[in-house]
């Protein structure tokens, strides 16, 4: 059988018993979750590769048909449990355009500033994994250590740490607490000279450019036939996101660049992601200089727990919980779909609605299960050694795919 190589291996042509079939996982660390590669090999060299999914299958998009509007959101958290506020963001926003909701200033600027956080806190984790797939250690102790830091804000604004639920239908769960901003501007301050150390440790590393430059190329064309969508596709030469061509929450006045690299290979996706997490800190100065004081919740007592200074007693604060946590609140009959730029790509949910307490039906398009369908292209013709650099590249969460 003849395989087809790139133009730096020689063709041979060998019989069909010389190749091997094997399983990649699901239990292999390196890929990143519960998948399950198919392999078919001729010697190390991959002729075929087939993606097996399902091992995390939660059913989580038909829980949402027997759970509240509110009360959908925490099961938003625990798709892409490294982006749980993006999570948040899209489901919450898909129903205020059914409710035809207005979210006060500071609620927006809010949400901007800690789905930006979550991004580069997204980002550290994939940069961590990533670098010690291909054997470097340090990296992975550096980005935890600034991951941390980010997590106690989420924490400290929201109670939780890897399933926050911060945002609500309506606004914010609560405003931040005393001295949050004082506390984002000391991170603010530090994390450039954290990136800079992690360009010193693998942006300029021979070894990691040689795993990375010219493995796993997919053209831009082919990109954008299988879907692709964020660092992804930008790593194929193809300037799109989400906050740019259909801006929402307000990030249109941010001033920000879209990274794009043009290498179509996993160093092009790599440095795509490193120029994020500094657009990202530009962005979340942004947000914090334009921090006000004012109201976090729409004026919408059926839909969302009034600001604390409007609550007389406690009496009035049980009666108002009791209505829109246990009896819930109908959103009026419609079907719609919202968009957001995820870390990983575009995130959209779909959303309808027959008029009731519940929703009818609500399905995500995300951005590791559309994105993983193309790492049979990038695999075919290359090294089995390459395939836990690609599958790094790709910044993949099984907890998105299965759903």
């Amino acid at each position: 059988m003849s395989v087809s190589l790139p133009p730096q291996f020689e063709v041979i042509d060998r019989p069909l018993d010389t190749q091997m079939t094997i399983s990649f996982g699901p239990q292999h660390p390196s890929t990143h979750g519960v998948l399950r590669l198919e392999m078919v090999l001729d010697g190390e060299m991959i002729v075929r590769a087939i993606p097996d999914i399902g091992y995390l299958h939660t059913g989580m998009e038909k829980l949402f048909e027997y759970k509240k509007w509110q009360q959908g959101i925490v099961i938003t958290d625990r798709m892409d449990y490294l982006n749980p506020l993006g999570n948040n963001l899209a489901y919450v926003m898909a129903v205020e355009k059914l409710l035809g909701l207005e979210i006060p200033e500071r609620a927006e600027v809010i949400r901007v500033m800690m789905c930006e956080l979550q991004r580069i806190a997204s980002h550290l984790v994939w940069l961590g994994t990533h670098a010690l797939d291909i054997g470097a250690m340090t990296v992975f102790f550096y980005c935890f250590r600034e991951r941390e830091k980010i997590l106690n804000l989420i924490e400290a604004a929201s109670g939780g740490r890897l399933t926050p639920s911060y945002f609500r239908i309506g606004g914010l769960m609560m405003d931040l607490p005393p001295g949050f901003e004082r506390r984002v501007q000391q991170f603010l301050e530090k994390f450039p000279k954290s990136c800079d150390e992690f360009d010193t440790l693998l942006t300029g590393n021979k070894i990691f450019q040689r795993r990375t430059q010219g493995v796993g190329i997919i053209s831009a064309e082919d990109a954008i036939d299988w879907g692709l969508t964020g660092p992804c596709l930008r790593g194929s030469g193809i300037e799109i996101d989400v906050r740019r061509v259909n801006p929402y929450t307000g990030y249109e006045n941010y001033d920000f660049v879209v990274p794009v690299e043009d290498g179509c290979d996993v160093w092009a996706r790599y440095k795509v992601r490193m120029r994020e997490m500094r657009e990202s800190h530009k962005i979340v100065a942004q947000a914090l200089a334009r921090l006000k004081p004012g109201p976090t919740k729409a004026d919408a007592p059926k839909v969302v727990l009034p600001e604390r200074e409007a609550m007389k007693t406690h009496m009035d604060a049980l009666i108002h919980h009791f209505l829109i946590i246990a009896e819930g609140f109908d959103v009026p009959a419609g079907e719609i779909y919202h968009p957001i730029e995820a870390s990983k790509g575009e995130l959209g949910v779909y959303i309808k609605s027959d008029g009731g307490p519940k929703p009818a039906r609500v399905h995500f398009r995300g951005p590791s299960f559309v994105n993983l369908s193309a790492l049979p292209q990038m695999a075919e013709g290359e090294m089995i050694a390459d395939v836990v650099a690609i599958i790094g590249s790709i910044d993949i969460v099984l907890g998105e795919i299965d759903r």
